[in-house]
């Protein structure tokens, strides 16, 4: 599926909050970090607010390499979102949304102090997930 988010370049806040994580973690791909951080914010209730975020760093990336074999799903995901939240599912509209919930999930998983190992990601997984 073609994808109208061709490449995602972040905010400089954005890529010191990857770099916290990263160290955190242990997961040294930018790409891997913010598919978690995308579907962090997915998973919240309220659309997220928007803002101008700037792309000031030097952390680019495809759409391609950000969402690896999942891809697909994840544009899926975030046109499913859009329509959920009432919004268009053009192009601006999911370049835009995009950018607001890989920047707010990077921020949520930034601040969150019980993300300090890779295993906290997948309890929070796992906390909203319940079988």
């Amino acid at each position: 599926m073609r994808s109208p988010i061709e490449k995602i370049k972040l905010s400089k806040k954005a890529k010191d909050q990857l770099i916290k994580l990263k160290k955190n973690t242990k997961i040294e791909q930018w790409n891997v970090l913010c598919r978690w951080a995308f579907c962090r914010s997915l998973a919240e209730i309220h659309p997220p607010t928007p803002y101008p975020i700037p792309a000031d760093s030097n952390v680019e990336m495809t759409w391609q390499v950000f969402g690896g074999d999942m891809a697909d799903i994840l544009l899926l995901a975030l046109k499913y979102r859009c329509h959920h939240d009432g919004l268009k599912t053009n192009s601006e509209t999911l370049n835009s949304q995009f950018r607001l919930h890989l920047h707010r999930g990077i921020g949520y998983l930034a601040g969150d102090f019980d993300v300090q190992k890779i295993e906290n990601l997948f309890y929070l997984w796992s906390i909203n997930n319940p079988k």
